[in-house]
């Protein structure tokens, strides 16, 4: 598909979600918001619960809320190295991140410890197995998610 198809704009590529994550490491992370409130993350360029295309950058929230989650103790070998884990979705406001839990920096080999209504923090970290990055959840100092 060229610029042209898209209306001059370029597709959503993976770089889009690499400088999302570049944000959230830098600590700047944000959601995409639609005027009636609904919230994503890159690539998008219409909102994917109403197809509005006038999205913009909200900040996300320091702290997040855990929804669920899922301890792995055998995982696909793509995370071999980093089970167990723990896979979260977190409530940060207009969006939901999807994360892998740890603990504080000084106890990364730790099992992860978790349970639904904890606030956590999210930053990026790496895949033990290969280096890859993603969104690591940590223990939020003690505080509401909303402040």
């Amino acid at each position: 598909m060229s610029d042209a198809d898209t209306g001059g704009e370029a597709p959503p590529t993976d770089r889009d979600y690499a400088e999302w994550l570049d944000a959230l490491a830098d600590g700047e992370g944000f959601a995409l918001a639609c005027p009636d409130g609904h919230g994503s993350l890159p690539p998008r360029r219409v909102c994917p619960e109403c197809g509005l295309p006038d999205l913009s950058r909200e900040p996300l929230r320091e702290t997040g809320t855990v929804e669920t989650y899922s301890v792995v103790h055998v995982p696909s070998p793509r995370f071999a190295d980093d089970a167990p884990y723990a896979t979260a979705v977190v409530d940060f406001g207009p969006t939901r991140l999807t994360g892998i839990v740890r603990g504080d920096d000084s106890d990364e080999d730790a099992a992860p410890d978790v349970a639904i209504g904890d606030a956590v923090t999210a930053a990026v970290g790496e895949r033990a197995t290969d280096g890859e990055r993603l969104v690591v959840f940590r223990p939020a100092p003690d505080r509401s998610p909303d402040e």
